[in-house]
Formats: structure tokens, C-alpha cells, sequence
């Protein structure tokens, strides 16, 4: 295989292949240089973990751009729910956000359930995504309508029902059966 000049792959000796998939293993999961030296040594890629740093020095903010522009969009409609888990005895609640094709949004864990906790999850949420959603689904615990009120947050519509944050309390069910 004939690499153009103009090619970032020029200078390496490995395959073009070989690199995107120690770069996007680097990148894509929370993996150190040996681990990936390992996962690659176990398919038969004998590399060391030096030079997976250089690659991942080297071709990183190219595979790291390109993984950020295939995350999907987020929708307009954000179900918002919380649930109690244990984390070393102690309880804990687990506040979580996705939009409407199930994508999870955003996970915060604290030991309240109060207002100051639901001001500092939808925060950190509307702060993290830029935007505020069309509409915010939520169970009726009253401390997201406080939230909203000292965010000062009146443009996405508020809806508070039992059985309409389904997919928020679906998100949570891969936890459940751990508890």
C-alpha cells in the first residue's frame, strides 16, 4: 500500500490500519499506552507502548476531532430522574439525564436529594450542553420546579408526571439489579 505524501501516515512504519486503531483505542476508551500495547500484542501487532504514546501524541487530535464529530446530536426533549444507590453502605443519589432517543446526557452523584442538589445537576447540565432543552420531563419531586425557578430557566416547557420520564427510569435499570 502506497501512502500520498500529503498523508499524516507518511513517516510510519506501520500500517495506516495499525495506528487508527491504537490512536482510537487511546481516545475512544479510558485505556493506558500498555494496556493498548497488550490488546494489540493479543491480535498479533507487536508494537510497545512508547510508540503508541507517540502515535497517540502524533495523530491524536485527529482521531479525537473526528470520534467527537460522530457523537450524536442531542434532542430537544430531556427526562430527568434520580434514584438512591448504595456506594460503600452509605446512600447516594444518582441524577441522571437523556433525551429523547435514550442518549444519556449527563450522570451526577451526591448525597442529597434537595433543591441545592437539582440547582447544581441542571447547571452542570445546561452548562455542559450549551442550550436549554424544548421540553424537560421530570417525576413530581418538587425540587426540579424550585431549580428551574433560581436558574431563572422559563423557556423549555416543564412536564411533571409519574409515568412520562420512562426513559429516564429505563436508563436506570442496568444499576438496578447491582443494588
Amino acid at each position: 500500500m502506497t501512502v500520498p505524501r500529503s498523508s499524516l501516515h507518511h513517516r510510519p512504519r506501520c500500517s495506516s490500519e495499525i495506528i487508527a486503531e491504537a490512536v482510537c483505542l487511546c481516545f475512544r476508551f479510558p485505556l493506558s499506552f500498555r494496556m493498548v500495547e497488550d490488546v494489540l500484542a493479543y491480535r498479533g501487532i507487536f508494537v510497545t507502548y512508547k510508540t503508541v504514546y507517540e502515535w497517540a501524541v502524533k495523530f491524536g487530535r485527529t482521531y479525537a476531532s473526528s470520534i467527537r464529530r460522530r457523537t450524536p446530536r442531542i434532542g430537544g426533549e430531556w427526562d430527568l430522574d434520580e434514584v438512591v444507590i448504595t456506594i460503600k453502605g452509605e446512600h447516594h443519589i444518582l441524577w441522571r439525564a437523556v433525551d429523547q432517543d435514550d442518549f444519556v446526557i449527563d450522570v451526577l452523584v451526591q448525597k442529597l436529594r434537595n433543591t441545592k442538589a437539582s440547582k447544581l445537576f441542571m447547571g452542570k447540565l445546561f452548562s455542559a450542553q450549551g442550550c436549554a432543552p424544548r421540553v424537560m420531563v421530570t417525576d413530581k419531586l418538587r425540587s426540579y420546579g424550585a431549580a428551574k425557578r433560581e436558574i431563572g430557566l422559563n423557556v423549555c416547557d416543564h412536564r411533571r408526571h409519574k409515568g412520562l420520564n420512562n426513559r429516564a427510569e429505563n436508563s436506570h435499570q442496568p444499576i438496578q439489579p447491582r443494588e
